[in-house]
């Protein structure tokens, strides 16, 4: 668990230094949070989904979700102000280095086909938005508990100013990019 933030403390710190001509340590882009999103669309005609896809995702990250509700009504999709439609958890300090760690060496590596992560997905500030199309990678959760299949988005945030100076920090935690 705290293996991977040690690691950043020492050698992360010291390559990005190196890379980027960093004059000051404070100066160096580490992870700030990441937040771990769940849209369950079908829980405005059946409560329980919402409940389930809540417990899969508390299980997954090991931290409490709350969920989240609509802020417009649209009539297209049957949806009013206020409706609970998803979950959503934000992890830092421990708990982050410790879900980083498990999705990049434990779930990525169970995903279908995977060739890599898109290595484009980043916002332009120095975030990396990453799609997950199924719950059932990650260990904790047992598939014969599974009512319905849910991906779920990962938003790595942190403080680099630059999607280069990102993807760099993300390649030193092992972030499988395609190539």
């Amino acid at each position: 668990m705290a293996r991977l933030k040690e690691m950043y403390q020492n050698e992360m710190v010291d390559a990005l230094m190196k890379k980027f001509g960093y004059k000051n340590i404070m100066q160096v882009p580490k992870l700030d949070k990441i937040v771990v999103n769940m849209g369950v669309g079908e829980a405005k005609e059946n409560a329980k989904i919402l409940d389930s896809a809540v417990r899969d995702l508390e299980l997954i990250t090991g931290q409490k979700a709350i969920t989240t509700k609509a802020k417009k009504s649209v009539a297209n999709f049957k949806l009013r102000e206020g409706m609970a439609i998803g979950c959503k958890v934000t992890l830092r300090g421990e708990k982050m280095y410790e879900f980083a760690d498990r999705l990049i060496n434990l779930a990525l590596p169970r995903v279908r086909d995977f060739r890599g992560v898109n290595p484009n997905a980043f916002d332009g500030r120095g975030n990396y938005a990453l799609g997950i199309k199924e719950q059932l990678i990650f260990p904790e959760i047992e598939y014969d508990k599974v009512d319905k299949v849910r991906g779920m988005d990962i938003i790595f945030v942190t403080t680099a100013k630059t999607d280069e100076e990102a993807r760099e920090l993300l390649t030193l935690f092992n972030m499988p990019f395609a190539k």
